[in-house]
């Protein structure tokens, strides 16, 4: 497959996880510096390995929440836990990740990213 497909494909997709707003304040983030790594996570993070059959959104988010969560990175948490929203996991789906990630990395690996689960559910209908 073109890349440009790729690249198509993963911001369409993105955008539909995150909003067109969000994806595009992101993209031009770090400026014409950051645009050849904003045209990699286009191309093979969405466009590729997010648009790969195998797993669906929901799980797919759901491992990235607890990827964030572990490594602690809580503003790519709160990104995903809006996109895992918009891919439609539940609360507690949501819940059972953060008390996993509690378990086998620690409770001070969760605790953040609980308190900011909990603020982006807030806003769900």
């Amino acid at each position: 497959m073109d890349v440009s497909e790729l690249r198509e494909r993963g911001l369409a997709l993105r955008k539909a996880m995150f909003g067109e707003a969000a994806v595009e304040g992101r993209m031009q983030a770090a400026g014409d510096f950051g645009a050849p790594l904003q045209d990699i996570i286009n191309a093979y993070v969405y466009g590729d390995v997010w648009s790969r059959d195998g797993l669906d959104p929901v799980v797919r988010s759901l491992v990235m929440l607890g990827i964030t969560a572990a490594s602690n990175r809580p503003e790519e948490f709160r990104v995903h836990v809006k996109g895992a929203i918009a891919n439609g996991a539940t609360a507690e789906q949501i819940q059972g990740v953060l008390l996993l990630v509690a378990m086998y990395c620690g409770v001070p690996a969760a605790i953040e990213t609980h308190r900011i689960a909990a603020e982006a559910l807030r806003y769900v209908p």
